[in-house]
């Protein structure tokens, strides 16, 4: 499986990503001078400060007095002062590039990203000679390995330079390149027009890169910034990254690490083996994760059209697209997201921009949340690992905001966060737009994640030891931070993420009280704390003060259009066809809006997204996909589907037409990683769930797949299923069995359900099916024409 192009890459967005989460380097594929972008996920601007804003806990009663008495653009222009800096940003590191010494003519050309083995390739012929190249980054290793070849001895021939956008130094000595620099020490968002966006200074982050060149013949001689090959075969080049970096908490400038003995060492972790040995250690590390999940929709005659020729193809995305699609959401999540690493970014780990879209950062509101939403279902639970590690420190920075800005106990997180973990909300002290800074929902969102991998996974000491305690210090924020009225409990200031209201008086505004979202993820929060405190067995006073508090929510509310109520009054939309769906949150991806728990709401959040409409940037359609999903209409989740497989160009930024780019990265645009995760999240959603308590099998099966098969999905209770369908009905099924919980499937159909050979169950009507399981053992449900 494979993303594969005739023509080398003019944009970046064209470019080919690869990555170890760690590092990351964007392939060009040209023919005379190639270029690999590079990136290291620890190199940002800035350092630690102090964000918190002492102001902020003296103006929270009067933004509050103003709320209660209909005053909001009163209330917005007060938030102001209750803001704090703007994030820091994530920063390119360089870039290698190799001038071959053949022109730029060549025949029969073609670069690929194999997603099967996460090794880019490119090949072209000069003359009679091919020339060929490798390159991957290696998680075991932690280097990126660029193999050059030629079909006929001797006739390689180019050289090799290091360069970065970043202020640095180059040295070439023998068969070893390196690049030293330092980062700045501030960098304003791309959005915020200053005169001076971009500060240097001592405390800026200190950077080393070294490119090693290993040829089994030829020559290397070595210039004032470059090496040469001449008259070579085969060349291996190793590339290792490295900053100074040494915690959240510290100066990266005055008390980071030496950058340079650690990027030697992982180079010369890599120096004694061979490429044969590099390249299958990889692939074997690599395998490892992506082999476990299988789909195929159905024959795929298109499989090897060229991939930018199938986005142009339109409307009806080719079955192989929709595959293609699926897996490279599973690749680009390994490649940028594995234990040890920071998580992934809006970019994943790919950046070309020292100002790069809204800081590169951490988008707390949807965008780091919908990154990680495929983790679980799609069988990648280690590339989760890195999440609750910024979860657990955002914590300890989000508890001194807690109790500065809102004197409030637990922990809180705002809409944007950064490598040093910034908490509080974020607007340069009053520069920016409170219907996005004043948004105190993160920790709360995030926790649901934590949730979520004991839910899947079933790991108590997990739960315990890592997510219990954050959640129950969120928990604690939260039921400080609401305040009672008219007999419940509300937040405010409160907004519903980026999308304003209209007042009585024809007035744009953003502050409310008790947002529709704010009430799904404190519902959220609350449940999942009471119910993995019951699993533990502790604090139960405090389970009955949650609980308690939760039966006190304001409720959710159906509007005059039969449309979810987005705040807590019905307020007309700034923006019906707004792209942010936050209000749905329940529905997706949370669990408290359900068609059997809470049918009128389910009907009302349906209703919403009709009114919302089918366009919006490439997140929000993979958001749309998933929402449609959950209400079991596979036809329009179909339909979104079709709308994000849509072939963008480069150009301005888009908040109303979305889609992905030639190499497949989901475009707003510009490029946000978010889409392309949050897509395969819903390709998954669409086949199977489980947030309900029970197994359901194929719940939005669109028409246009109606004969497939997908394997090694994972659902909650610690249950692997594999599916095949035929004629858009459910043929067989194999549930493997982690936890040895009972297993409750919803059919359509009567089953019969065996284990090795040995009948377990057998259904004659279609409905919910129960029945024991045991852990390692896997049970095979197959549809009977007949019951006898």
């Amino acid at each position: 499986m494979r993303l594969w192009y005739s023509q080398p890459a003019c944009r970046w967005t064209e470019a080919l990503p690869i990555g170890n989460g760690r590092l990351g380097a964007m392939v060009f594929g040209n023919v005379e001078t190639e270029r690999l972008q590079l990136n290291e996920d620890t190199l940002w601007s800035g350092g630690p400060k102090d964000w918190d804003n002492p102001g902020a806990k003296n103006v929270l009663p009067q933004v509050r007095h103003l709320i209660l008495t209909g005053k909001y653009n009163e209330a917005d222009q007060l938030c102001k002062q209750m803001m704090g800096p703007y994030t820091q940003s994530y920063l390119p590191l360089g870039d290698l590039c190799i001038t071959m010494e053949h022109g730029n003519w060549a025949k029969n050309y073609q670069r690929e990203l194999d997603i099967t083995t996460a090794i880019a390739k490119v090949s072209y012929a000069i003359g009679e000679v091919i020339y060929t190249r490798e390159v991957f980054a290696s998680y075991p290793e932690q280097l990126i390995v660029m193999r050059l070849g030629v079909s006929q001895p001797g006739m390689l021939n180019f050289a090799v330079k290091l360069g970065s956008k970043l202020p640095h130094d180059t040295e070439a000595a023998g068969n070893l390149l390196t690049l030293t620099g330092r980062a700045p020490s501030h960098v304003d968002p791309n959005y915020y027009d200053r005169s001076q966006p971009i500060i240097y200074d001592e405390e800026g982050m200190a950077f080393a890169c070294h490119l090693q060149v290993i040829t089994e013949d030829g020559s290397i001689y070595t210039g004032v910034d470059n090496l040469r090959v001449e008259k070579a075969t085969q060349v291996t080049l190793l590339l290792s990254m490295a900053t100074s970096f040494d915690g959240f908490s510290k100066s990266p400038g005055k008390a980071g690490k030496n950058p340079i003995p650690v990027a030697l060492r992982y180079l010369a972790g890599g120096v004694g083996k061979s490429y044969t040995q590099l390249r299958q250690e990889h692939i074997e590390d690599y395998q490892r994760l992506f082999n476990r999940v299988e789909l195929h929709l159905s024959p795929s005659s298109e499989e090897d059209l060229e991939t930018d020729m199938m986005l142009r193809n339109g409307g009806n995305p080719h079955p192989h697209l929709v595959e293609l699609m699926f897996q490279y959401g599973r690749y680009l999540l390994i490649s940028s997201s594995r234990p040890g690493t920071q998580p992934a970014n809006l970019q994943g780990i790919w950046n070309d921009d020292v100002r790069p879209p809204w800081s590169s950062n951490y988008t707390l509101n949807i965008n780091t949340e919908m990154n990680y939403w495929l983790a679980e279902t799609c069988n990648l639970a280690e590339c989760h690992v890195p999440l609750f590690d910024f979860i657990a420190d955002l914590a300890v920075s989000g508890h001194k905001t807690a109790m500065v800005n809102y004197g409030c106990r637990g922990w809180t997180a705002h809409h944007n966060a950064d490598l040093w973990r910034q908490s509080a909300p974020a607007g340069d002290y009053g520069q920016g737009d409170p219907v996005w800074c004043l948004w105190p929902m993160a920790a709360a969102w995030l926790c649901q994640h934590l949730w979520e991998h004991y839910a899947f996974g079933g790991d108590e000491d997990f739960l315990r030891k890592r997510a219990y305690p954050l959640m129950k210090a969120a928990v604690e924020f939260y039921l400080d931070w609401m305040f009672e009225h008219d007999g419940y409990l509300v937040t405010a200031p409160s907004t519903s993420p980026e999308h304003k209201f209209i007042t009585t008086d024809e007035q744009k505004a953003a502050v409310s009280l008790a947002s529709t979202m704010d009430m799904s993820l404190i519902w959220d929060l609350f449940t999942n704390s009471i119910e993995a405190a019951e699993i533990l067995g502790c604090d139960q006073e405090f389970r009955l003060e949650v609980a308690k508090a939760r039966s006190r929510l304001y409720p959710l509310k159906v509007g005059q259009y039969g449309q979810l109520q987005e705040w807590f009054l019905d307020f007309v939309d700034e923006d019906q066809h707004h792209r942010h769906v936050s209000h749905l949150l329940g529905l997706h991806p949370g669990r408290q809006i359900t068609e059997a728990s809470t049918p009128e709401l389910f009907a009302a959040a349906r209703h919403s997204l009709e009114r919302r409409g089918d366009g919006g940037t490439g997140w929000s359609l993979a958001w749309k996909i998933n929402l449609w999903a959950r209400l079991g209409e596979g036809d329009r989740a179909y339909k979104l589907l079709s709308n994000l497989l849509t072939l963008v160009e480069d150009g301005e930024t888009d908040y109303e037409h979305g889609g992905v780019y030639a190499n497949l990265f989901d475009a707003h645009p510009p490029f946000q990683i978010d889409g392309n995760f949050g897509c395969t999240a819903g390709i998954a959603e669409m086949l199977l769930q489980s947030h309900t308590g029970k197994l359901q099998i194929l719940p939005a099966l669109p028409t246009s797949w109606p004969t497939g098969y997908v394997r090694g999905l994972r659902a909650r209770a610690g249950f692997t299923v594999d599916l095949e369908w035929e004629g858009g009905k459910l043929k067989r099924a194999m549930v493997y069995s982690l936890l040895g919980r009972d297993c409750r499937i919803q059919v359509a159909s009567p089953v019969k359900v065996t284990c090795n050979g040995k009948e377990v169950f057998t259904s004659s009507a279609p409905g919910v099916i129960q029945f024991a399981t045991t852990p390692g053992y896997s049970y095979e449900l197959k549809v009977l024409d007949k019951v006898k």
